[in-house]
């Protein structure tokens, strides 16, 4: 078993030391594999990173250690991958790595890290997200066919509301994730009123088959429309990202005539590079684009207006935010005594 070996990735020299260290165990993908996928679609994966505040997703063991998020920038670190400092809803704040050149990523594999988890932000302006991310997460009793059903509908409804295009891919699971870039002049909190706004939408075209209720107890088998994934320190797997499951599937970017017949598992460790070598990043010209949310933000304001329909609840680890209802679920929220006769 070799120590270490060297990789040349982007004019840069990474050392990658136990390369021979089983991460996949029921593919048998090593390391040294892992690194190596990272440095075939090493272009496709910074686009999806670059400058972006990164959480680091970490089994320095492979997938079956222990296993953790890594937010703050590694004391490791090479002084020429920079940082961005965060501030989360707590009110910690931490420096983040910010990958701006191809060996970043390289030199993450090394230290475990499968899955890359970036904010919505650049480090020149991290308080104003440059995408809208709408996540469709198939809940118990649908799959991938149901989330490409929604996502066929989401794509009418960007565009209805503001002529917004859409950049899809497969979750790495049985979901698929649709990035809107943006401009970046609204806050945290507007970008997550629009994902909302875009979930009541989607939910009132498909009430059989699309559902923005929080509790899962209220969602049935549905897709959900996880608009809290646009709330401030949630992230989601970037694009190219490796799952941490047994087959060693990848978050995989789709052109919108390839998602009805895709299939999750059609793009793992070992199948991704050769389609990037084919097609190269699908999604390459996505920082070409900056469309306004201001169609979907008025629609927020008249489902408020015309039918109450406010906030929704943030993630329980948050504080109590302004205009938010009651974070209890329903099932356990206290009834209403019944009225006396008289």
């Amino acid at each position: 078993m070799a120590d270490a070996v060297e990789l040349e990735v982007g004019g840069r020299t990474v050392r990658l030391t136990h390369p021979d260290k089983v991460f996949f165990p029921e593919r048998g993908f090593t390391k040294l594999d892992l690194a190596r996928y990272y440095a075939a679609v090493a272009p496709g994966i910074l686009r999806a990173l670059r400058d972006r505040p990164t959480t680091l997703e970490r089994y320095p063991d492979g997938l079956t250690g222990e296993w953790f998020y890594q937010k703050r920038a590694p004391k490791s670190m090479p002084d020429w991958i920079p940082t961005a400092h965060i501030t989360f809803p707590s009110g910690r704040s931490a420096d983040e790595m910010c990958p701006t050149e191809e060996a970043a990523v390289v030199w993450a594999a090394q230290y475990g890290t499968l899955t890359f988890h970036p904010w919505p932000v650049r480090r020149t302006d991290v308080d104003r997200p440059d995408e809208l991310r709408i996540d469709l997460d198939p809940q118990p009793g649908t799959d991938y066919a149901d989330a490409v059903r929604a996502a066929g509908e989401l794509r009418a409804v960007l565009d209805e509301f503001g002529g917004l295009r859409g950049f899809p891919k497969t979750s790495g699971g049985r979901g698929l994730h649709v990035f809107v870039p943006i401009e970046p002049r609204w806050t945290f909190t507007q970008v997550r009123r629009a994902a909302i706004a875009v979930g009541r939408e989607l939910e009132r075209r498909m009430p059989d088959h699309v559902t923005i209720k929080w509790w899962k107890e209220e969602r049935g088998e549905k897709i959900f429309v996880d608009y809290n994934q646009t709330a401030r320190d949630r992230t989601i797997a970037s694009a190219y990202s490796v799952r941490p499951r047994p087959h060693a599937p990848v978050s995989a970017p789709l052109r919108w005539d390839e998602v009805p017949d895709a299939h999750p598992r059609d793009f793992d460790l070992a199948t991704m590079p050769a389609r990037f070598a084919e097609l190269g990043d699908v999604h390459a010209d996505m920082d070409d684009h900056r469309w306004s949310l201001e169609a979907l933000l008025e629609l927020a304001a008249k489902d408020e207006r015309d039918h109450g329909l406010g906030d929704l609840p943030y993630p329980p680890e948050y504080p109590k935010m302004p205009g938010e209802p009651k974070r209890v679920q329903p099932s356990r929220a206290k009834k209403p005594k019944p009225a006396e006769e008289s």
